[in-house]
């Protein structure tokens, strides 16, 4: 049975055509959601991952200022939105909540994500640590020396004790893999600790996230919606970005091949999308235009959202089959540029302007194209955003810790795991050969300890080594001494008997 086309809203540019959906089939082909900010592009993704959750659709995205946090808890009636609902003409609706697992790289506002070092890979930590090509290659050397010697790169300890093996063998792993400068050995060491000032350091180690805990269903059908709290994590751009890129690249290495689907098995929400490209070199470039082109085969869309459709690269613009575009404002020549781009990106609509329209947009509408039958874009239409059922704002604290005691994945994440890895195995090399070179002089120390109770004795009234051998010779002088003085009285008595007899 075919999924219910997903409501997107309500046509104005033919209100005759009605409504405006999105076909669930082709929600594996991706999309884009732009406009500048207070235009409602927020709460068109809520909208969107609450159809998409319905449609029994697991949504992963971030929370960039605590509101989206809103899709946990139900909406409120009120007259403005009544109004919405009757334009629609929607049967039924009832302000509702979606089941919901709140993450945060930090443990602080829901479960723990963590990953390995090993995982992450040298390429993406290095974009976190924000090393240069040198570096970076030096990074890659630490990488293939701890996979040739069996050691597990599982937190950042582990990390740092692999940078101390370099340097301490840094003539043979020069010889071997390539130079290493302690130059750069520093670097990422001091990068290593920005990173842990950061807070960074809790995303590296185990339990690592579980790619089937964000691909979750309820018992009643419907997907469970993946929030990463990202308010604190904004301000780490790199390490935002990086680790978004890492989570994708992960499900297309392993999720299988399944082709078109009646639904994707997972919608991958990527907020604040011009993070992903800045200053990102051209192979992660190519790389991330490599997995979104292909893991739609994979059964997951992703939907990058910015402030302008240029912030995502053309490669990878062309291949966002379903556009919402919410209002640009044409006050600078960057912003003309935009809504420029904007225009040329949507099949034309004969009743449309669309470069005047973008200007003109309010609050909550948006120019709409989603791909149809056949997987042809539909022409582009002025379109007012349906209303999303949940509460359009953030929610209290006692409401995420309600919410997050009743996770069914609170048990497995919430307690970190330290197993044996490089730092203690190296560190029990090191203890190993301190002992053994230990050895021969505690060997001595026990050869010289072991003396007999006659030899202790003397040691006790007379002392040991030097002083005993002085106490010897003041004795041998002293009994030279009284000897010579009894030799002298005899001769002088003997001398004395033969002087009387004269």
């Amino acid at each position: 049975m075919q999924p219910h086309p997903i409501l997107v809203g309500r046509s104005v540019t033919t209100p005759d055509s009605g409504n405006v959906h999105l076909l669930p089939r082709y929600g594996n082909r991706h999309g884009l959601v732009a406009g500048a900010t207070g235009t409602g592009k927020t709460v068109t993704l809520m909208m969107l991952a609450e159809a998409f959750s319905r449609a029994g659709v697991p949504v992963f995205m971030a929370d960039m200022k605590g509101d989206v946090a809103g899709l946990a808890v139900p909406g409120t009636m009120n007259d403005g939105l009544q109004k919405r609902i009757d334009l629609m003409g929607i049967d039924g609706f009832t302000v509702e909540g979606s089941p919901t697992i709140f993450w945060d790289l930090y443990g602080k506002l829901g479960h723990p994500v963590r990953t390995t070092v090993t995982e992450m890979g040298p390429t993406l930590l290095a974009r976190i640590l924000e090393l240069n090509d040198t570096q970076s290659g030096v990074l890659d050397i630490v990488f293939k020396l701890a996979d040739d010697r069996g050691l597990l790169l599982l937190d950042l300890d582990d990390l740092r004790a692999l940078l101390a093996l370099v340097l301490e063998e840094r003539k043979a792993v020069s010889a071997e893999y390539g130079l290493v400068a302690p130059q750069s050995v520093g670097a990422i060491q001091r990068a290593l600790l920005r990173l842990e000032q950061d807070g960074g350091e809790q995303f590296f180690g185990e339990p690592a996230l579980d790619l089937a805990d964000l691909m979750r269903t309820t018992t009643d059908g419907r997907g469970v919606i993946g929030i990463l709290a990202a308010d604190q994590l904004l301000l780490r751009p790199r390490l935002y970005s990086s680790f978004l890129l890492w989570l994708l690249s992960e499900l297309f290495e392993t999720l299988p091949e399944v082709g078109d689907l009646d639904k994707p098995r997972l919608v991958f929400v990527f907020d604040e999308a011009h993070l992903l490209f800045k200053d990102a070199p051209a192979a992660l470039r190519e790389r991330i235009e490599q997995v979104v082109r292909l893991i739609r085969s994979k059964g997951v869309g992703v939907y990058f959202c910015s402030q302008f459709p240029d912030d995502v690269p053309d490669e990878i613009l062309g291949q966002l089959g379903n556009r919402v575009q919410h209002a640009l404002r044409a006050f600078t020549p960057r912003d003309q540029k935009a809504v420029r781009t904007a225009a040329q990106t949507f099949v034309p609509n004969p009743e449309l302007d669309v470069v005047d329209t973008i200007s003109l947009l309010g609050t909550g509408e948006a120019l709409v194209s989603t791909l149809q039958d056949k997987g042809i874009p539909m022409p582009v239409e002025h379109t007012v955003i349906a209303p999303p059922r949940c509460r359009m704002g953030a929610i209290s604290a006692e409401e995420r810790s309600r919410i997050r005691a009743g996770s069914p994945v609170g048990a497995k994440y919430d307690v970190a795991i330290n197993r044996e890895s490089a730092a203690e195995v190296l560190a029990r090399r090191a203890e190993e050969i301190a002992a053994e070179a230990d050895a021969p002089r505690a060997k001595k120390d026990d050869a010289d300890g072991r003396r007999s109770l006659g030899q202790v004795a003397r040691d006790a009234l007379f002392g040991t080594g030097r002083r005993q051998g002085m106490i010897e010779a003041m004795g041998k002088t002293a009994a030279r001494n009284v000897g010579n003085q009894i030799s002298r009285q005899v001769v002088r008595g003997i001398m004395g008997v033969f002087g009387g007899r004269r």
